[in-house]
């Protein structure tokens, strides 16, 4: 008789002891769960913002490029009236 004393307060310390360990084995567990998921969401966010800078520095670049195509054109114009120009002063010299 006494063993099943003794098996009955075991079983019992051991549920006890047993559901204490496990509790903070799922507590670090899930605190480092809960960091690595908060890292990437770190890294989404991060990620986005890099993106957006991304994004803001190609339409920028995008402007510059259109703003010196536009002088471009306007100093070929200027040239080419100015070759005009001089083909009709020697036309009518001629």
């Amino acid at each position: 008789m006494s063993n099943k004393d003794n098996f009955g307060s075991g079983f019992i310390i051991g549920t006890i002891v047993g559901g204490l360990v496990g509790g903070v084995v799922g507590s670090l567990v899930a605190s480092k769960s809960q960091q690595s998921k908060d890292s990437d969401n770190l890294n989404q966010k991060k990620t986005s913002y890099s993106s957006l800078e991304d994004e803001f520095a190609m339409e920028n670049a995008r402007l510059s490029l259109e703003e010196k195509i536009n002088q471009l054109n306007h100093a070929i114009d200027e040239v080419k009236f100015g070759l005009m120009s001089k083909q009709e002063k020697e036309k009518e010299e001629n």
